[in-house]
């Protein structure tokens, strides 16, 4: 399948999800012919039309199941370069939040070695400006910095592959001096994504002994590190263990949190709510065993780790600055937050 026909799936996914809350074959059935006018505002000939499920809101409505149109006329989003903005937005405090959420796939083999690392990127912004402003933002971007002759030991720079914008992003600008300018959609939106194929040093390591005693009972003993910042804390750690699918009898010391058996994932999650860098934490589990046991069909599952990093990107990504222009010449306030979390983080265990 073509990543165009991909893209129109996707798309199409998103804005039945926006209509009907859950995507199901039922909702489908439900309300076939909103899904058949929806489809005739998406495609025109083949090619994306109006794809912004906020702009067909304003006149392909919905209450339960029937479909409502709005005024015959066509709302000026259609029609207007703009399709993704309305005109005549207002608010009282203009403002601009920006997230910067980085996830960390990572896989490390038993021996200690890491087998795959990379950082998948997205930039989010929430929007509630007055008019049709326009946005420049400004990233430490590394082919930026040579363009403009500011590469150098002072100035840290990333550089992003396989990036992907929102459809309000100039690409021609960005293709000629790497400026991200735009006019944005009103309200939430996710403007960028990017990855990064580069060696992470594994931010929560974790080294864990499990001893399997025949016909008696298993002890696992797991230790996490924090391999960050010491002025960073990672929030909302979960770390889970694998254990025998015939276990039982399980009891647990953790030097912090808690632990916990999950018999119908064959699992101990081990839940740490504050996890500061530099620190080191303990558990220990035991489990009976029954005397006839089960015969191993598969290797050991690898532990997982779940995390939240705030204020704190793995790559160095940072907002340099966040211009904001409007005729009407009005202040606005950008604000930025930075996130780092878990994807696929996983580690082999022997």
């Amino acid at each position: 399948m073509s990543a165009s026909a991909v893209f129109i799936l996707d798309v199409k996914g998103k804005v039945f999800s926006e209509y009907f809350k859950e995507l199901e074959e039922e909702s489908i059935r439900d309300n076939f012919v909103i899904v058949y006018e929806l489809l005739d505002e998406l495609m025109d000939f083949g090619f994306p039309q109006t794809t912004d499920s906020k702009i067909l809101q304003e006149y392909i409505t919905q209450q339960g199941n029937k479909l409502e149109t709005g005024k015959s006329r066509v709302p000026p989003t259609v029609t207007n370069a703009v399709s993704w903005r309305s005109e005549g937005i207002k608010y009282k405090k203009n403002e601009v939040f920006i997230d910067v959420i980085e996830s960390v796939n990572l896989l490390v083999n038993a021996n200690g070695s890491v087998l795959l690392s990379e950082i998948v990127g997205t930039i989010k912004l929430k929007v509630f400006l007055s008019g049709m402003p326009e946005l420049r933002l400004g990233l430490n971007d590394r082919v930026l910095f040579e363009l403009t002759g500011l590469s150098g030991s002072k100035n840290k720079s990333v550089e992003l592959e396989d990036v992907k914008f929102h459809q309000c992003v100039r690409l021609s600008r960005f293709d000629n001096d790497r400026t991200i300018s735009f006019i944005p959609p009103d309200g939430d939106f996710e403007l960028m994504s990017y990855r990064l194929s580069t060696q992470v040093k594994p931010l929560i390591w974790i080294e864990s002994v499990i001893e399997k005693f025949s016909h008696s009972r298993v002890e696992i003993m797991v230790k996490a590190k924090g391999q960050f910042k010491k002025q960073s804390v990672a929030n909302g750690v979960e770390i889970s263990v694998p254990v025998p699918s015939d276990a039982d009898s399980p009891r647990f010391k953790t030097s912090v949190g808690s632990a916990k058996y999950v018999p119908e994932k064959n699992v101990v999650i081990w839940s740490i709510k504050s996890f500061p860098g530099g620190k080191e934490y303990l558990m220990r589990a035991h489990f009976g065993l029954p005397s006839v046991e089960k015969e191993e069909v598969e290797g050991r599952p690898p532990i997982g780790v779940k995390f939240e990093i705030p204020y704190f990107t793995v790559s160095g990504i940072q907002v340099r600055y966040m211009k904001i222009i409007e005729k009407s010449g009005y202040q606005a306030l950008p604000w930025v937050r930075y996130i780092t979390q878990s994807g696929d983080y996983q580690l082999r265990t022997s």
